[in-house]
């Protein structure tokens, strides 16, 4: 009888903390959800009050977005974007992280601040001098102009986030690889790079999402459909006539999507983690 008294308390803990945690998961699930929903309801249903949780679903919306706008050029430019800002910000950022980590330089904190003070830029506050810089270079509402934008942004958050990740790495593995012949280079490529890629997923996910989820450099910078991405895209259906809910919904959809499948695909190494300071 004691130890059914006992029990009881932490099944109610179990009970509670159960229950908190499906709270939380709604709150951030349920927007998710909601576009969804509307992403297949037609015109009446998506503008109905109160929502409808149950409707005759239709494929609308989705054939809506391709035949009204060229869809499948800005979801291809934001892909194009995307993937050759987030590796070239790799490229570039992770040789210079590890450079403020392991060589010796005078004022490599100040450095280091100067890098993220670069990042915290609101680009509200840069965005004409771009506009003017990439006219006159004649890369405006061009995919690649739009790329060399973000790498000025991308590239000190790649530096400040992966620096801390190469500082957990032993420095007695990387003595030991010196003494065994390797040059500071095969260094960083055979024996930090694998150690910290849990790290290095974990940056590039966030570099990428946040380069996919741009808007204001997107709507000033581009204009047609040689350039144009996706969160611009999507206020395409916002007109003087009203809010194409739906069409926003599937597009929405498409906007997301990409990137839900590129976090699956990296999670094993999110999810492991670093194994950092483990002499194996």
């Amino acid at each position: 009888m004691k130890a059914e008294q006992r029990k009881n308390p932490f099944v109610i803990q179990d009970l509670l903390r159960g229950l908190a945690i499906s709270l939380v998961l709604l709150v951030f699930i349920f927007p998710i959800l909601a576009i969804v929903l509307i992403s297949f309801q037609g015109k009446s249903d998506a503008l109905s009050w109160p929502p409808k949780l149950f409707f005759w679903p239709t494929l609308e919306n989705y054939l809506n977005i391709f035949s009204l706008y060229p869809f499948a050029d800005y979801l291809r430019n934001s892909v194009v974007v995307t993937a050759g800002a987030t590796f070239l910000s790799l490229l570039l950022g992770l040789p210079a992280a590890y450079a403020l980590v392991r060589l010796q330089m005078r004022r490599k904190e100040d450095l280091a601040l100067w890098f993220l003070s670069l990042r915290v830029l609101p680009p509200i506050a840069v965005v004409i001098p771009f506009f003017i810089l990439l006219r006159n270079g004649g890369l405006l509402d061009n995919p690649l102009g739009l790329i060399m934008v973000y790498l000025t942004f991308n590239i000190p958050f790649v530096i400040w986030v992966s620096r801390g990740f190469f500082r957990e790495v032993e420095t007695e593995i990387q003595d030991a690889a010196l003494v065994d012949g390797c040059s500071i280079y095969a260094v960083f490529t055979r024996v930090v790079l694998p150690i910290a890629r849990g790290g290095i997923a974990a940056t590039a996910i966030l570099t990428a999402l946040y380069t996919w989820n741009e808007f204001i450099f997107a709507l000033v910078l581009t204009s047609t459909e040689h350039a144009m991405t996706m969160p611009v895209a999507v206020t395409l259906f916002i007109r003087e006539t009203g809010i194409g809910w739906g069409n926003i919904g599937a597009a929405a959809v498409f906007m997301f999507l990409p990137m839900f499948i590129l976090t699956l695909s990296v999670q094993k190494y999110i999810v492991s983690g670093l194994s950092l300071g483990a002499v194996k």
